[in-house]
């Protein structure tokens, strides 16, 4: 909930996009369904910033099994979170996650704290205090966000709102092709968690995983990675008014 470097929290590096664009894409779904690899593309073919936000979770998760804390005590929690500062440095394929000052880009994208930060999310007070730092990220818009809720609850007024999803087996599949040759789990295991994350994002009391009203929903079950992409990027510039 602080930020050593005295600027609001997480304000480095975002704002209008290289062509001076204010517009903001939020792209929702569940695990798996392609959202960063989605939103980094757009980024690119639109001039924008892609921040993404589910890394600031899995920082915080990284945080809180590093303290050893219960993932299911929200006071534990919180009170973690008060010392915490989270930030994103806008990159050219990802972007840099620097928890407390020190870069967690790839330390935050192991099974166990995609899990991890699963569970935290589901706590109203944590959700907030994130909701709160990504609003920040993207107040000056020109941004591309994805996540679970930046569509219903960060950012409602976006101008482009899509919900990415596909059918969990196709999900479970590909989340077990990024984890790439020799990962310690089978793909059994990886559907079976990832159908228990689907559990927790669709229930939880506090901003479940949905659709906004005037979202685009995009189904990439039966797509190969480009035409989804392709897909997008109509959706993208049929809103936006320009041709695609």
């Amino acid at each position: 909930m602080r930020d050593e470097s005295g600027e609001p929290p997480g304000s480095s590096g975002a704002g209008p996009g290289p062509r001076g664009r204010h517009v903001i894409i939020a792209i929702d779904g569940p695990a798996g369904a392609g959202k960063s690899t989605i939103a980094r593309h757009l980024a690119r073919q639109f001039g924008l910033l892609n921040l993404e936000t589910g890394a600031m979770y899995r920082a915080f998760a990284l945080k809180a099994l590093r303290a050893g804390l219960p993932l299911d005590q929200s006071r534990g929690l919180e009170a973690l979170a008060a010392t915490t500062a989270i930030r994103l440095e806008p990159g050219v394929e990802e972007n840099r996650v620097l928890l407390d000052g020190e870069d967690v880009t790839r330390l935050i994208r192991s099974q166990m704290v995609t899990d991890a930060a699963s569970r935290v999310s589901v706590f109203p007070a944590i959700r907030a205090w994130m909701v709160s730092l990504q609003q920040q990220l993207g107040a000056q818009g020109g941004v591309v966000m994805e996540g679970r809720d930046i569509g219903t609850v960060v950012f409602p007024q976006a101008e482009v709102k899509i919900f990415l999803d596909a059918a969990p087996e196709v999900r479970g599949m590909r989340r077990f092709d990024q984890l790439g040759p020799g990962a310690p789990i089978q793909p059994e295991a990886v559907l079976r968690e990832l159908r228990a994350r689907d559990e927790r994002d669709r229930n939880r009391a506090d901003s479940p995983l949905r659709p906004a009203p005037d979202a685009v929903l995009l189904d990439s079950t039966h797509m190969t990675l480009e035409e989804a992409v392709e897909a997008a990027g109509h959706i993208v510039a049929a809103r936006l008014g320009e041709p695609t």
